[in-house]
């Protein structure tokens, strides 16, 4: 495995690449760009990265399917860190290009949901088509293909392009989270402001499943981040659930919940405790559920067994 390599969702000029570039180790490795998700996964399972860095979720547009399907399948991975980087696009043009000239724009599928409203209003009879990516949008348009493409304004000057438009976004503070992902090893130390990911598998349908699975958590006082239900491939009905909550590994109730979840559900897949990129502190510990708690009660379970007694 080349240990100075990290794959990310290319080409050159995406989001990705950008907040990529914000961790620190990224002067240090070999970045090396590659055309979709599963390429750039399946680098790390091959043993031809250390590292692979994509787009998880967007606050707009919601989940990156392509993303949340491969960690729920095909050989483990695990997250290590992420990034979170406000998103706002430039509309990328040929040098001399007028908003008249515009009849065909492109970008990557997620980022229409951003543009939309801007489309109706500015450009109300061009025609989508989407692209791999922002950036590859961008070669598209310097191929002559498209007339704009909605990119970063970074990518311009890549592609030899000008930024007709700049900070396009129907949503303020719109932000995409990416992750860093690697093989599975030893997760690092807690910090206080972490999060946990996983992916479970319901045992069957029958009434109150997904609440079983929502109740390990709950009386655990662990606070779930985001819940995602993706099919499983295996029939209409079948969900396996990507699931990201407040905590360490590491901190008595995530463990116990997750324990909890391996005794009720037929498989669960850890992907993860890292840090959090926003550095929040967990919005609400409930009493009895800090990691003092559980000692004090296993300690107290302990003295019932052996007769020792009350304290």
């Amino acid at each position: 495995m080349s240990a100075t390599r990290y794959t990310y969702l290319g080409p050159e000029g995406t989001f990705t690449e950008a907040a990529l570039r914000t961790l620190p180790e990224a002067g240090t490795r070999e970045l090396v760009p590659l055309t979709s998700v599963p390429a750039v996964l399946d680098a790390v399972r091959e043993g031809q990265a250390s590292g692979a860095f994509v787009p998880i979720e967007n606050s707009v547009e919601g989940a990156v399917t392509a993303t949340s399907d491969e960690l729920a399948s095909g050989t483990p991975l695990m997250i290590y860190r992420e990034v979170l980087l406000p998103i706002s696009f430039a509309l990328l043009v040929r040098p001399g290009t007028t908003l008249d000239d515009i009849k065909t724009v492109t970008s990557h599928p997620v980022a229409q949901p951003q543009v939309r409203k801007w489309i109706a209003a500015n450009l109300p009879d061009a025609r989508w088509e989407s692209a791999a990516s922002n950036a590859d949008g961008a070669r598209l348009v310097q191929e002559g293909r498209f007339d704009g493409a909605f990119a970063g304004e970074f990518a311009a000057a890549l592609y030899g392009l000008e930024p007709l438009v700049k900070e396009i976004h129907d949503a303020e503070n719109a932000t995409t989270r990416f992750v860093l992902v690697g093989p599975p090893g030893r997760v690092s130390s807690p910090t206080g402001l972490d999060k946990t990911s996983m992916v479970a598998w319901l045992p069957d349908d029958h009434p109150g499943a997904l609440l079983e699975l929502l109740q390990e958590f709950a009386v655990r006082g662990v606070n779930l981040m985001r819940i995602e239900s993706r099919p499983t491939g295996e029939g209409l009905g079948n969900y396996c659930f990507l699931i990201d909550c407040e905590g360490h590994l590491a901190e008595r109730r995530v463990s116990e919940a997750l324990m909890g979840l391996k005794r009720i559900c037929p498989q669960v897949r850890f992907l993860g405790s890292y840090p959090r990129a926003d550095r929040q502190p967990s919005t609400y510990q409930r009493p009895g559920t800090t990691d003092s708690d559980f000692t004090r009660a296993a300690d107290w379970l302990s003295r019932c067994l052996d007769g020792r007694g009350e304290v």
